[in-house]
């Protein structure tokens, strides 16, 4: 019997490997699990970054090739709407912020900002008090996982966070 790691994974290989839809119930009787097993985990799936369509004949895996990279960057509070504003007018999504503090260890929160709106969703957020940038506790020093179609954007993003001077290497 395969655990549900080794399940998820072999549902996106079928998916993937069909080369047509594929039936929930096909995907059950190959698990040997139930039919709401296998929804439970298409919804864990998608929720890992996976874009699995639902169709009247099963499912289907959306392909989206893209590309990650952390970098670590040092800059004031004020230049926060700059910097993020450049990444995503670059072409570049911010999955997450994540800093390493001396005494909690690694702290990370998921942010998901790949347009200005919500740059300034984001910027209003912190304005109205509801919390403040992660980079203060640690001396404004943090990462952020940067997503973007291409590695050419990436290097884009790094040359301009570099021409900035916030780039810390």
């Amino acid at each position: 019997m395969m655990t549900g790691e080794e399940r998820r994974a072999f549902i996106i290989e079928q998916i993937r490997g069909s080369g047509k839809p594929i039936s929930g119930t096909k995907l059950a009787e190959a698990c040997e699990v139930s039919r709401q097993v296998i929804v439970q985990d298409i919804a864990l799936i998608r929720a890992s970054g996976y874009d699995i369509m639902s169709t009247n004949r099963g499912y289907v895996i959306q392909e989206r090739q893209s590309f990650r990279r952390i970098f670590k960057v040092q800059h004031t509070e004020e230049q926060v709407e700059e910097e993020m504003n450049a990444i995503v007018d670059l072409g570049g999504k911010i999955i997450s912020v994540r800093v390493n503090h001396r005494v909690y260890g690694r702290m990370e929160a998921e942010m998901n900002i790949g347009s200005r709106k919500k740059v300034q969703e984001f910027l209003e957020d912190i304005r109205n008090g509801k919390s403040s940038p992660l980079m203060k506790i640690t001396s404004n020093y943090h990462y952020h996982e940067i997503e973007a179609e291409s590695e050419e954007i990436l290097d884009e993003i790094e040359a301009m966070l570099e021409a900035k001077g916030m780039l810390i290497r």
